[in-house]
């Protein structure tokens, strides 16, 4: 039986309230309206478009409160925030070690798994260091 749109967004906010509860964080009504946004799918959003989208369905929210959770989930491990091109964050719903490909011409991310990478030498850490984890974006554009 296949679940009608309500109780399929009703699903999904129940879900996020979980995993907000399981990571600490309290789950007010905005968080779970950006957990639900954000965490729906596999994705990279800035949170210009995190907060266009919440717009674009009704919500009253401001770029502050957008920005404040992104960066509230974030430090608790719900998503990563990504800094590619310096430009903008990106905030990415995959929380599992992983690189990406950045196109240039689209801004689009795509997730590229840490197998398919291969490093045959790391430099070694300054004394008193360790190789905590290693982020690799992989530019692309058009061939010419």
């Amino acid at each position: 039986m296949e679940l009608s749109a309500p109780s399929a967004a009703a699903s999904v906010s129940l879900r996020c309230e979980g995993r907000l509860s399981d990571c600490g964080i309290r789950p007010t009504a905005q968080r779970v309206r950006i957990a639900s946004l954000l965490l729906s799918a596999p994705q990279h959003l800035s949170a210009e478009q995190i907060l266009a989208s919440l717009r674009a369905a009704g919500a009253r929210v401001s770029k502050a409160t957008v920005y404040n959770t992104l960066n509230l989930f974030a430090a608790h491990g719900l998503i990563r925030q990504l800094s590619v091109d310096g430009s903008r964050a990106w905030f990415d719903s995959n929380v599992e070690p992983h690189y990406h490909f950045h196109d240039l011409e689209s801004g689009a991310l795509i997730d590229v798994p840490v197998p398919a990478v291969a490093f045959s030498r790391l430099p070694t850490p300054p004394p008193g260091t360790e190789v905590a984890g290693i982020d690799l974006v992989i530019r692309l554009r058009k061939k010419m």
